[in-house]
């Protein structure tokens, strides 16, 4: 009779935290399951409704633009043109600002992340006077906006002799990526174990030996997500472009903003270069997806 009362006993909690549990369960395990996949491939495909939009208005003649929306496609397949797309290439002002953009966009990135990998791994494991001042310097510069220092770097450039060119642009996308690339490869080259560097010390690495071999692999999520950052801000930047280019270096966002300002109805030629302009970086991201993932969350789990 004991024992039968003490199963009883032992068994009825158990029932009563089912029963507690069921409806929260229930939920969390439909919200986890299919339903959940549904409402994020319903998001993912909201998200792209503009960029077909867009795919599918570049291969339209500008009377079929004018005349419907660009979903009439889909009943009409034979509306789709590559014409846009010739007339784009025979603009000498496009093609020379796709030019000048990747001239601006790939020697600002790859500055940017040398240039804050050496200053991050020297703030993270070398020894100097005010290293921690001196770091504190950088990051306090993080809260700098760009609009403040655009009067006085103008006036600077001018000065200089590179106001108007591609290497006026270059110099302010580098100086104004630095701080937060020192700032972000700092903190996790910090959380490299110190006996790893250590044991290439013992083995004869001196510091750039270290840095190239040892703490650039390792640092390769930081440095990706880094890249993918710097990359689609100078990319897609138009204020900067717009104070510090001329006719001769400005990029495809100012390109397409004067086109826009004077050929309104220049629909044949906008449609395609937007497009063009958003691919790329949209590629670039997709192309360094894992590593930007690995990079964000580096450091969350130890």
């Amino acid at each position: 009779m004991t024992a039968h009362t003490g199963s009883l006993t032992k068994t009825a909690p158990a029932a009563e935290s089912g029963a507690k549990r069921s409806l929260g369960a229930r939920l969390a395990e439909g919200v986890s399951g299919g339903l959940l996949r549904v409402f994020l491939i319903l998001v993912g495909l909201f998200w792209l409704v503009p960029t077909i939009g867009l795919l599918l208005s570049s291969l339209r003649d500008p009377q079929d633009m004018s005349a419907s929306g660009w979903w009439k496609v889909f009943a009409e397949p034979s509306q789709l043109t590559v014409d846009s797309y010739q007339k784009l290439l025979e603009n000498g002002d496009i093609t020379d600002s796709l030019v000048n953009t990747v001239l601006i966009t790939v020697p600002a990135t790859l500055l940017v992340v040398v240039i804050g990998a050496l200053a991050g791994y020297a703030f993270a494991w070398m020894e100097f006077p005010g290293r921690d001042w001196w770091f504190l310097g950088v990051v306090g510069l993080l809260v700098v906006p760009v609009q403040v220092a655009l009067i006085p770097i103008a006036e600077l450039f001018g000065k200089v002799g590179i106001f108007g060119s591609v290497i006026g642009v270059v110099l302010f996308h580098v100086g104004f990526g630095l701080p937060f690339a020192v700032f972000l490869l700092r903190n996790f080259f910090a959380e490299i174990p110190r006996e790893l560097l250590e044991a290439a010390r013992l083995d004869g690495a001196g510091e750039l030996r270290l840095f190239v071999r040892v703490v650039m692999p390792l640092g390769g999520p930081a440095i990706a997500s880094l890249g993918i950052f710097q990359f689609l801000w100078v990319w897609n930047d138009m204020l900067v472009a717009l104070v510090f280019s001329d006719s001769g270096s400005q990029p495809i966002t100012v390109a397409l903003q004067t086109q826009v300002r004077q050929f309104g109805n220049n629909i044949d030629v906008l449609a395609p270069g937007a497009f063009i302009s958003m691919i790329v970086p949209l590629a670039v991201f997709f192309a360094f997806q894992r590593q930007f993932v690995s990079g964000v969350m580096a450091g969350a789990v130890k």
